[in-house]
């Protein structure tokens, strides 16, 4: 085939199972019913009638927003307002000590984007975890430089701090700056949640890699699934652990209204960086603005605008609070239900605490996927296992999923 990109951009495409999935759910869906598909592959919250959830006091404020308000340019940082508010939400009571800054980016993924490309090199290893979010592949890879996973969980069922540490000392030993991309609050894919120890061991380990030497760590929890991750005050905590760092270990936090806010389509989100030196917190804000105008320029108005309304009204927040419980008991509830069976029929999972999904670890997941597909469900194979969306199939459809499932497994011949 004749090519005229250039070298770097050779062979690219996106192919992303998840979406693939989800369409064909949809389409079957609007063919058959909903009633006669389970769409387990979809990465936001549905309602027990399989509706998007989109809460109440979001759509009111976006009803009210003026012309003005969701059509003006916003400032390339961020209206200074929403930054100030995505702190807040993002560390509630937790709040670390330092320096904290923040510029809006497109979602989450804008965050990850200029955290690799501003404080790597070319060529240089990112460190994440092995099981991650499939677009953690593409933002590295595209932004050239090479991924190195590390063992997510031991053999205990816990965050494997010995894996960890042997990774990211052998990166320090090789890299002037390590970049670290870290979903550990409700990962994505399996559930997992580090506790505050687990954060706190991470961090120790950084700052001993680091010590008396000349090289840098940049470390990024992903905390896209914060507020379904536990008890609001409780599931913060471990922002904590990110005060008070030596200057040669920066945070930044990863923020999402996709979730949080249920603005998925919205894409607006922050980095927030955390730093003890006030020279690496200007440094954050000059250089991400620029990166920012030099490939988006600046962000979405109109769901800035609506998070500053809601954040200006404590019985505004309260509601806000209030929704998001009842969504997070309702995923659990989900979550529960599946894993009852699950346990009662031997079918092994990846240790679950809250989050949007769960996964099941297996070879061969593309035939047990295409088996279900047979059955009008749909789940997301993966490398490594299946990954199954607790935030998008209902109490009822949940119900004897498992079953499904290990009769699937059963016919195409899978052990796990």
């Amino acid at each position: 085939m004749y090519s005229i990109a250039a070298k770097q951009a050779k062979g690219k495409f996106a192919q992303d199972n998840i979406f693939a999935a989800n369409n064909k759910a949809v389409a079957l869906a609007d063919k058959l019913g909903n009633d006669k598909v389970i769409n387990a592959t979809v990465g936001s919250i549905l309602d027990e009638d399989g509706n998007l959830v989109v809460l109440d006091v979001v759509q009111e404020e976006y009803k009210k927003l003026t012309p003005r308000q969701y059509s003006s340019y916003a400032p390339i940082q961020g209206y200074a307002e929403y930054l100030d508010d995505c702190i807040d939400q993002c560390f509630g009571e937790s709040r670390p000590a330092g320096y904290i800054r923040a510029c809006s980016t497109p979602g989450g993924t804008g965050v990850l984007h200029h955290a690799v490309h501003n404080y790597s090199e070319i060529g240089d290893e990112i460190l994440i975890t092995d099981w991650h979010w499939g677009a953690y592949d593409s933002v590295i890879k595209d932004n050239n430089r090479k991924i190195r996973t590390f063992s997510l969980i031991n053999k205990e069922g816990h965050f494997d701090l010995d894996d960890f540490r042997i990774q990211l000392n052998d990166l320090v030993s090789k890299q002037k700056n390590t970049v670290i991309l870290l979903n550990g609050i409700a990962n994505n894919p399996t559930g997992y949640c580090m506790t505050v120890a687990e954060w706190q061991a991470a961090v120790d380990a950084i700052r001993a890699a680091v010590e008396n030497t000349d090289k840098n760590v940049i470390l990024v929890p992903d905390v896209a699934y914060l507020d379904y991750s536990g008890e609001k005050k409780e599931c913060r905590k471990f922002f904590k652990v990110f005060g008070n760092l030596p200057k040669n270990i920066l945070v930044i936090v990863a923020y999402t209204l996709s979730k949080g806010f249920t603005l998925y389509g919205q894409r607006m989100g922050a980095m927030i960086g955390i730093t003890s030196d006030e020279g690496v917190a200007k440094e954050f804000v000059d250089i991400n603005q620029y990166s920012s105008r030099a490939t988006w320029s600046n962000c979405n108005s109109a769901p800035q605008q609506a998070m500053i309304a809601i954040c200006r009204d404590p019985a505004k927040i309260e509601k806000l609070d209030e929704e998001r419980k009842f969504y997070f008991e309702m995923i659990q509830q989900r979550a529960n239900i599946f894993m009852k069976e699950a346990d009662e029929l031997g079918i092994k999972y990846v240790p679950y605490i809250s989050g949007f999904f769960i996964t099941i670890p297996m070879e061969g997941a593309q035939a047990v996927c295409d088996k279900l597909q047979e059955d009008n469900i749909f789940m997301v194979p993966l490398k490594k296992g299946i990954r199954l969306a607790v935030c998008s199939v209902s109490k009822k459809k949940m119900q004897g999923l498992a079953g499904k499932l290990k009769a699937a497994m059963d016919e195409v011949g899978v052990r796990q």
